[in-house]
């Protein structure tokens, strides 16, 4: 995070591939210089749409306030700990979330919706039930959307 935000701070010299070294890197350990030379190589080999999104990126987190970047940095740090195949599970899901046609997205946006306005109480009552149901009855239910 140190090193994109001094990236970040040189980046509209740096987009344009000129301009002073970054301000603060001198308080930099050596290793910590050499990542940010070399995050600044990179960021600078991008094409010029590319680094444009990545400073738009950089602004709209600046402008958040510190409890909602704390709380994006901890959902972060969750997702990372994440084994890979979880991950990768979570991806193919929300891959196909959005191959669904808007009313289907509907659906299960309201579908979800309404799971998150139960108590623990009574989505651990319909987890249960859900395990007690033969295939079958799971797969009708499924149908009946």
């Amino acid at each position: 995070a140190v090193l994109l935000a001094l990236l970040v701070v040189a980046a509209p010299a740096a987009a344009r591939g000129e301009g002073p070294p970054v301000p603060g890197i001198e308080r930099l350990t050596p290793e910590e210089r050499q990542a940010a030379r070399e995050s600044l190589r990179r960021f600078r080999s991008l094409p010029p749409s590319e680094r444009q999104r990545i400073l738009q990126d950089f602004r709209r987190w600046n402008e958040l306030d510190e409890a909602r970047r704390r709380e994006l940095q901890e959902a972060w740090e969750r997702w990372e700990r994440l084994p890979p195949e979880r991950r990768e599970r979570l991806l193919e899901r929300l891959r196909r979330y959005e191959a669904l046609g808007p009313e289907e997205r509907e659906r299960i946006d309201r579908n979800w919706q309404r799971w998150r306005q139960m108590s623990p109480e009574e989505r651990e009552r319909l987890r249960e039930r859900w395990r007690q149901m033969s295939p079958e009855e799971r797969w009708r239910l499924r149908e009946r959307r």
